[in-house]
């Protein structure tokens, strides 16, 4: 049979993923949502993280969005503190939909000793039991309690990033927006990886990318129909917050630096994120991965280009932070 495009672009050190899928993307298949699979089957609970040599992590519950539950935060802190300290927010991975801080504990020890910051990673509320607006109040609430708290943390709160990969990325930019329309707290840099922004399902690599070895034009379709309800492509009146691709204005938005991979259907919407932004007068620049599949960094880290994101936002992280 011969290679389609997906096979023939793919980078050969992800090529893994054609013999085994990314496990996640059992969670939004047509089937699995139709028959309301549980999500902790289709994705399973993260194993218990080892304690860091360098690294406190622990939980914390902090107040939610007016009139809603308190949310859970996980903070990542050094055990040696050496003044104060930058502060990034961090969003996690799961379509709006399934995933845990727990599930990137790693990548936020590995911010807090490579960039030399606090982490607070948000357990924010998940779809479809709690559709949009859940998710991006509880990040903008942790937001604002971060900013109120930073001093009691070790950290300077002029000095706050927010970032997130894929829904997380779409989280980040809500989140940012929120805080520029409500006034709120200050953000230093934002870093939305592989974002999920759009929920029109109309850019070209959405459409194109049908391939079921990776996030494909399936699993984005279920996504958005899981958080924002049926028929909401057609609907005029979804939030801003809730697809930041609609805004149409993104001045006074803090600098940004996101990546994303060519195979991914999020990059358009990356793509015209990052122009929106530079045409608003806005700091920004991003890096297109080619051969690259959505979460491509998590599927083989090891592989070169894994390498070359991960320390290129990294990188991007603590200039931002350290200026």
């Amino acid at each position: 049979m011969a290679k389609n495009y997906f096979e023939l672009a793919l980078d050969p050190e992800l090529s893994g993923v054609l013999t085994t899928p990314p496990s996640y993307l059992a969670a939004w298949t047509d089937e699995n949502v139709s028959k309301k699979t549980p999500r902790d089957i289709t994705f399973p609970p993260a194993p218990p993280t080892p304690p860091d040599p360098d690294v406190n992590f622990y939980n914390r519950m902090i107040p939610g969005p007016a009139g809603a539950p308190e949310v859970r935060v996980r903070v990542y802190e050094p055990k040696v503190k050496s003044g104060t300290l930058p502060g990034v927010l961090y969003l996690h991975y799961g379509g709006y939909s399934i995933g845990t801080p727990e599930h990137e504990d790693l990548n936020c020890i590995r911010y807090v000793k490579e960039v030399k910051c606090v982490v607070v990673s948000v357990d924010y509320r998940l779809a479809p039991e709690n559709p949009a607006p859940a998710a991006y109040e509880d990040c903008y609430a942790a937001l604002v309690w971060f900013a109120a708290h930073a001093q009691e943390l070790g950290v300077d709160a002029a000095r706050i990033a927010v970032t997130g990969f894929s829904a997380g990325g779409g989280l980040t930019v809500a989140t940012v927006l929120l805080a520029r329309d409500r006034g709120g707290p200050a953000i230093a840099f934002q870093m939305p990886l592989a974002p999920t922004m759009d929920d029109r399902l109309q850019t070209k690599s959405t459409v194109d990318f049908t391939d079921k070895h990776g996030l494909n034009y399936e699993s984005c379709r279920n996504i958005w129909n899981q958080y924002l309800g049926a028929g909401h492509e057609k609907r005029d009146d979804i939030s801003i917050y809730a697809a930041p691709a609609r805004c149409k204005d993104y001045s006074g938005l803090p600098p940004c630096y996101a990546f994303v991979g060519g195979l991914d259907p999020h990059r358009d919407e990356t793509i015209a994120y990052i122009s929106n932004l530079v045409q608003a007068g806005v700091s920004a620049g991003f890096s297109l991965f080619a051969g690259g599949l959505h979460g491509f960094d998590l599927e083989n880290p090891d592989a070169v280009i894994s390498r070359q994101a991960v320390e290129t936002s990294t990188t991007a992280l603590r200039r931002a932070l350290y200026k």
